[in-house]
């Protein structure tokens, strides 16, 4: 998976005062957006004057930046870390990457943060805009390997390219998570979670998708 540098080349050490003023941002975005919050309010947040932020962070586009790589490169590294443990199923995988999902819905108000942006897109400056699409790109691919890798195990059954089941996947949890936000219903999320498992659930006789199969699935 890609992972974009939460640096850059004349970028300064981050310090605690930086971080903070991160994770701030990060739960404004993910509670109200990126188009509805100011320095100002990380300012009050932090009882820090609006100096400081501008001394890290010179534009409101590079606080952005910053707050994207970090998201991108801390869950980008969890995926490719679990990915790369032979002895993890193609199902606990999955598990897994539903878990900050979860995780987001049980709280009141925040949903992934790159879904986030996602819904005002145009109103982005286009580093961010960037950032969000590779977000996008990167997860689903790596949800397309897990699942193929899962189909052959014969953990999984695809009835679909892995490619479009994974699309499906990750449409799915960020749509369910927006709706659950909207209507505070945790079984939204839930549900879904549950349903897209049964499509995957393995052939009775437990055989291995072949590679004949999953060749002619890529072709349809």
């Amino acid at each position: 998976m890609r992972r974009i540098s939460a640096t850059t080349p004349n970028a300064k050490p981050v310090s605690t005062t930086a971080e903070q003023i991160l994770d701030v941002a990060e739960t404004l975005i993910q509670t109200r957006s990126y188009s509805a919050f100011s320095y100002q309010d990380i300012a009050d947040a932090l009882a820090i004057r609006k100096a400081s932020i501008h001394y890290h962070f010179a534009t409101k586009a590079d606080l952005g930046v910053a707050v994207v790589d970090r998201y991108v490169a801390r869950f980008g590294g969890a995926l490719a870390t679990m990915a790369q443990d032979p002895t993890k199923s193609s199902r606990a995988l999955l598990e897994f990457y539903c878990g900050p999902y979860l995780q987001f819905a049980q709280t009141d108000d925040r949903v992934c943060l790159c879904g986030a942006l996602a819904a005002e897109t145009l109103a982005l400056p286009p580093q961010i805009r960037e950032r969000v699409a590779g977000f996008f790109k990167d997860h689903q691919a790596w949800l397309a390997r897990i699942l193929e890798r899962g189909a052959q195990r014969g953990e999984f059954t695809l009835r679909a390219p892995a490619a479009k089941t994974a699309r499906m996947f990750f449409g799915a949890l960020q749509g369910a998570l927006l709706v659950k936000r909207t209507t505070g219903d945790m079984t939204q999320l839930k549900d879904v979670v549950a349903a897209l498992k049964s499509q995957l659930a393995a052939d009775p006789g437990g055989k291995a998708a072949t590679a004949t199969g999953l060749r002619k699935a890529r072709k349809k």
